[in-house]
């Protein structure tokens, strides 16, 4: 962490409940003390940072973006907070089924800090949260400023 910087909360953006349990579950299992909050839709984390904008303590967060759910999806939620001049400091991390080489490309050019497959398989998806669990620790993630 950045010296005197909170540990940031990790926000879990999926509608499979079920993947959001998984990752939740792996992330804890790894390690990860981290304050955890589930959004289930691209509008619910886009609606939770306008708040945001509205509180004066700076946080920190780590966004976890699946790109497939309702009312608007992650390749919008990621495109609106990479041109944010505060949000778009956050580093966010696509989780998703598609392995789409297009999508993939997509992301990266939108800002995207990184871009994991959902395995199908459980074991498989599991070994890859806890994986990105023990990575969590290590990131310098800055504050977003209220305006």
């Amino acid at each position: 962490m950045m010296p005197n910087s909170p540990v940031p909360t990790i926000l879990i953006v999926d509608d499979d409940e079920g993947h959001a349990i998984l990752i939740r579950e792996n992330l804890l299992g790894a390690g990860v003390q981290n304050r955890i909050e589930h959004f289930r839709d691209g509008q619910a984390i886009l609606d939770f940072l306008a708040r945001r904008r509205r509180d004066t303590k700076p946080e920190t967060y780590l966004v976890l973006l699946d790109i497939r759910m309702p009312k608007v999806d992650g390749i919008e939620v990621l495109r609106r907070i990479k041109e944010d001049p505060e949000f778009g400091k956050l580093p966010v991390i696509m989780l998703t089924t598609t392995d789409d080489s297009r999508e993939v490309e997509r992301c990266y050019e939108l800002g995207c800090n990184g871009y994991i497959q959902k395995p199908v398989d459980y074991d498989r998806f599991a070994e890859a949260i806890r994986r990105l669990g023990l990575f969590v620790p290590l990131l310098l993630v800055p504050a977003v400023a209220s305006h």
